[in-house]
């Protein structure tokens, strides 16, 4: 059963559409159950303005994005890949959940390890659109 507040969280379109009006960009596609996230980047003196997105997913990967899209500003570029790199972990139980992605507790916990790939999935498009 899907927790409510996931739903809750996905449920928050302020992000949601893509408005054409961007610096950087990319589409992924999760290769084990076929979602989508198109993601659209404003960037300023190497900082990320805003963060847009449309996706054709699962509830995981929509919460996912819009917290991602809502707390953008949170992440640097210079770190990101680091952070990224680190999820796993924190899902896990191996490390603490730092605060910058306390707004993520629902999503990144061990009873929802199955639905890493689809968590992870906006980061992914994060990655790819910034070349890091």
């Amino acid at each position: 059963m899907i927790n409510a507040n996931i739903l809750k969280i996905a449920s928050n379109t302020k992000y949601y559409g893509l408005k054409n009006i961007y610096t950087h960009r990319a589409s992924v596609k999760n290769k084990k159950c076929g979602d989508i996230i198109k993601i659209e980047l404003s960037i300023k003196l190497n900082k990320i303005k805003e963060m847009r997105y449309e996706t054709s997913s699962c509830i995981f990967c929509q919460a996912s994005a819009s917290i991602l899209s809502d707390k953008i500003n949170l992440f640097t570029i210079k770190t990101l890949k680091k952070d990224i790199d680190n999820m796993l972990l924190i899902m896990r139980g191996d490390n603490k959940l730092p605060n910058k992605y306390m707004s993520f507790k629902e999503l990144l916990n061990i009873k929802n390890l199955g639905r890493y790939d689809c968590i992870m999935l906006p980061f992914n498009a994060l990655i790819k659109a910034l070349k890091v």
